[in-house]
């Protein structure tokens, strides 16, 4: 059989993936093998292995015992043979790995795995596995190295050798370079270990992993502050003593994502800073994932959390819109009203809407100067009327009806149609450019595409979904049943999971008459936040959910700016060479 290349991965831990025992089980009724092996010396490449010792044990009690000599298929280097007094002649009648393998395999299958500086035996073994074609069992793993380190003083012991942590806890077997003696001792070794994790609230087999990582001082002293939460989808909320909110957050399971800020694993400098501040963590339990994405939404852009970055000022979004009077010009304001003629939004940032409007100039001809321009009166021409860049509405070189069809037709039939003049002509002078080696200016001009169709395609998805008075969907619950949502005008006004082998329509029934009250508005997001509205949209889209009801037929326009969503992946990427034919 071929060697596979093997990568030894990081210990197992609180990962979802991970095999077997329940991190929440308590450390007394958790069964443990603990493992050693004699190897002739190397890195981890599939052999080497030269004994293994392993003892099952659980709340103090031997359960099970699996010792042999395992034949490496190489000669023994000295310097092994004086360090373990395994001598070749020992291991000639001794069965080669693969054959050991099945029955390691068995015995170890349903236990937290135990060894002493665990990634150099764990290491040996997944390698033997990849190599001879055996699926690891990815196993909780515990090591009481790091275990030691964690737990025991330098004023207790000088280091935390096997050897030194035998003799401290007064182990019955005391570590002799062999397999079965060293795990052995190592099992009196972690029962002394246990022994002191009482008093650090350690309690259960997934604390006490991730209590020998390396977490802060801080994150062992605030964990207790993850206790009691529900195993949920909902919010949570990290709160300082005045009651003030820090960080918002949202999860399928409360509680086991609160304990992440407590592990290892967590290593973003501002949340060790806020775990610092917290005092306690409040839960908000919700009926399924997307009432928990628009929860935490709204408590975001309610509170401001100083240490969530993103969502937190939902009102500072901006608009394109063309202003009122003779010869409009595009404007970015703050806010939108019936009586605008026409506009495009809502954008994050004033900068992406100056982007999207130079797009527009450099398709149409609108006026680009913030003048107030007269019917009657003429005001001077700036120098874009001299480059050709503009009509010259301020000299009266075009009328307003023409003027009305070249620049502001387009840009208005562009935000609620169809974008293909505008996307066309941007295309044509791409194209020019680069057939002249101007790529810097190409791209630039690829840039203001890409803003242009970016806005265009979310505000007409946007303003179909708010456009509709009231629509149920369903989408599949995990554990059987459906997850329920009433939508109004694109805002979720409520949610409810209807069980298993009941029909979901009372369900449904009583979530209408829950529901929030929402009245319609202007604009393509007039009830709820541009976010809110594409959270759901993205779970209406998903091929599992249903749409129950609507009150109104669910549409885009047929040439809108939809059909040009590929166009706008490929200028997003930068392909530009792929733009020139992109026309449909």
């Amino acid at each position: 059989m071929a060697q596979q290349e093997y990568l030894q991965p990081a210990l197992a831990g609180l990962d979802p993936t991970v095999d077997g025992v329940d991190p929440a089980l308590p450390l007394y009724a958790t069964t443990f093998v603990v493992v050693d092996l004699e190897t002739t010396g190397g890195a981890p490449d599939g052999g080497g292995i030269t004994e293994i010792g392993a003892v099952k044990v659980r709340g103090g009690e031997e359960l099970g015992v699996l010792g042999t000599l395992v034949n490496p298929g190489v000669p023994i280097p000295p310097f092994i043979t004086v360090l373990t007094g395994i001598t070749q002649a020992m291991l000639l009648p001794a069965p080669p790995i693969e054959q050991v393998l099945p029955s390691f395999l068995e015995f170890v299958s349903d236990a937290v795995l135990v060894a002493h500086n665990a990634p150099y035996d764990v290491g040996f073994l997944k390698a033997a596995c990849a190599r001879h074609g055996y699926r690891w069992p990815n196993l909780r793993v515990l090591d009481t190295a790091a275990l030691a380190r964690r737990v025991l003083l330098r004023d207790e012991v000088p280091n935390r050798k096997l050897a030194t942590l035998a003799a401290y806890f007064r182990a019955g077997t005391q570590p002799t370079h062999r397999a079965l003696d060293d795990a052995r001792a190592t099992v009196d070794v972690l029962h002394g270990l246990i022994g002191r994790l009482g008093g650090h609230r350690v309690d259960t087999v997934g604390d006490a992993i991730e209590f020998s990582r390396a977490v802060t001082p801080t994150q062992r002293r605030k964990r207790h502050l993850a206790e009691g939460l529900p195993r949920s989808p909902g919010v949570y909320i990290f709160r300082a003593a005045d009651d003030r909110p820090l960080y918002v957050g949202t999860s399928r399971d409360i509680a086991t994502r609160v304990r992440s800020y407590f592990t290892a694993a967590e290593k973003r400098a501002r949340m060790s800073e806020m775990l610092a501040a917290a005092e306690r963590v409040e839960a908000v339990e919700c009926a399924h994932p997307l009432e928990a994405e628009v929860r935490e939404l709204r408590l975001i852009g309610a509170h401001a959390p100083p240490y969530n970055r993103r969502s937190k000022y939902p009102e500072r979004m901006v608009w394109l819109k063309l202003t009122d009077g003779p010869y409009p010009r595009l404007s970015v304001v703050r806010e939108i009203s019936p009586g605008d003629r026409a506009y495009l939004g809502p954008f994050t940032s004033r900068r992406t809407a100056e982007l999207a409007a130079a797009g527009f100039h450099d398709a149409v001809p609108l006026r680009q100067c913030t003048h107030r321009l007269s019917l009657r009166t003429i005001t001077p021409a700036c120098a874009l009327a001299e480059l050709g860049r503009c009509p010259a509405p301020c000299e009266h070189r075009i009328t307003p009806q023409e003027y009305d069809d070249r620049a502001v037709q387009p840009f208005a039939t562009a935000t609620t149609g169809d974008p293909q003049p505008v996307v066309d002509a941007l295309l044509a002078r791409i194209e020019t450019l680069a057939a002249a080696q101007r790529y810097e200016e190409a791209a630039t001009l690829r840039s203001r595409l890409a803003a242009v169709l970016r806005a265009t395609v979310r505000m007409q998805r946007l303003a179909a979904l708010s456009g509709i008075a009231e629509l149920a969907a369903a989408h599949p619950a995990a554990g059987g049943g459906w997850e329920l949502a009433l939508v109004r005008h694109g805002r979720l006004a409520g949610a409810g999971v209807s069980p298993a082998g009941v029909h979901p329509r009372p369900t449904l029934a009583t979530i209408r008459a829950t529901a929030e009250t929402v009245s319609p508005g202007h604009g393509p997001v007039p009830a709820a936040t541009p976010e809110e509205s594409e959270r759901i949209l993205s779970w209406l889209e998903r091929p599992e959910t249903r749409l129950v009801e609507m009150s109104d037929s669910w549409a885009s326009p047929v040439a809108g700016a939809g059909r040009f969503r590929d166009l706008l992946e490929k200028a997003e990427s930068g392909a530009s060479h792929q733009l020139w034919s992109e026309r449909s």
